[in-house]
């Protein structure tokens, strides 16, 4: 039986974006219901308020019991109905775009969103602001033993990756200037786990239809994150004292080659489900990788965005990261590797109607 880890959250109130999402919603069912594939639970005395847009699905935060407010962080008055009363809360800043349908929505919500988020919230006495950022500030690592620390320089590229860094500039500089509210600014990788969007099972299908592109060597590796180790990391800078002002770098225990992901998952549809996978066929010179990366630069300064071709210009591309601040400081302890963590997706996928 998995041992529950406990994480004490002393606050009347959480604020929570980003709750109908992903990740989000994996955060927001550790704050009420607990993640039981984890044994992940935050404790204490708290109400849970979600910040939601209109048209998303509420109904399971509902029956967790959050309190809902319907609204845009791009919106002031949106913005400031949510964090009313908040005094003494502490707001976990998930939201944000990555596919979104025009360049311009990166700025406006990733950038200018949180902005409005952290400057409502300072107004209304929130006591700590948890931020969600990205491996995307920081570009692709130059060789592919390089691990990204919470010292990396900042090297984006890309309207996601320029809007992410200006967010944690702005957030930085609250910081630096003496913000009455705690920051804490975290990052995560490639993240995968149940309650995935069509995009993840759309990648499932094509590892299993033998049709996945391996640009390159694919020995380029990438950190990746299981969203419920992620939350657990989420949960630890909310809750422990020595976060404030600090920045996290959060993921599995260890990067993985793009090799290694395409065995695994290839591996798990084979061997736990019984499915036939056809061998990967799809292997693609270094080259047009970065053919996508230059023809995906110049359609985002056109404003234009194309989620495949940016996907894409990223597969031959080591994006990985070293965990070590977070384990040492807040005791961050990933329990889900990729072959269990793909397991449990999958399993998920099935039951809930979305074919492979």
């Amino acid at each position: 039986m998995q041992e529950t880890r406990l994480i004490r959250l002393n606050a009347p109130l959480v604020l929570l974006t980003g709750a109908a999402g992903w990740l989000g919603g994996r955060v927001a069912a550790a704050l009420t219901t607990g993640v039981p594939e984890v044994g992940l639970l935050a404790t204490g005395s708290f109400r849970v308020r979600a910040l939601v847009p209109v048209g998303d699905d509420v109904s399971q935060l509902r029956e967790q019991g959050l309190e809902i407010v319907t609204g845009d962080i791009r919106n002031m008055e949106s913005v400031r109905k949510f964090v009313a009363g908040a005094e003494g809360a502490v707001l976990i800043h998930m939201a944000g775009v990555i596919h979104p349908r025009t360049v311009a929505q990166f700025e406006a919500i990733n950038t200018q969103g949180t902005i409005n988020l952290v400057t409502a919230a300072q107004k209304a006495g929130v006591r700590r602001a948890v931020v969600m950022s990205s491996n995307s500030p920081l570009g692709s690592n130059p060789h592919p033993d390089h691990r990204f620390t919470e010292e990396s320089p900042y090297n984006p590229w890309g309207g996601y990756g320029r809007s992410k860094m200006m967010m944690e500039k702005a957030v930085r500089a609250e910081i630096a200037a003496g913000s009455p509210m705690q920051i804490v600014i975290v990052r995560a990788p490639w993240f995968y786990g149940p309650n995935q969007p069509p995009r993840q099972t759309l990648f499932f299908k094509m590892v299993k239809d033998g049709r996945f592109p391996i640009v390159g060597s694919g020995r380029n590796r990438r950190s990746m994150g299981y969203t419920d180790n992620l939350a657990q990391g989420v949960l630890l800078a909310a809750a422990h004292e020595q976060a404030a002002g600090e920045i996290f770098w959060l993921a599995d225990e260890t990067p993985y080659t793009m090799n290694e992901i395409i065995e695994i998952v290839a591996k798990v549809l084979r061997d736990d489900f019984g499915m036939t996978v056809k061998p990967n066929q799809f292997h693609l010179p270094t080259i047009v990788g970065d053919v996508a990366r230059i023809v995906d630069v110049t359609l985002q300064h056109a404003g234009i965005y194309s989620q495949q071709i940016h996907a894409l210009s990223e597969m031959n591309k080591t994006i990985a990261c070293d965990i070590t601040k977070a384990r040492s400081v807040l005791g961050y302890t990933p329990k889900i590797a990729l072959r269990e963590g793909v397991r449990l997706s999958i399993d998920w996928c099935l039951k809930h109607g979305q074919s492979i």
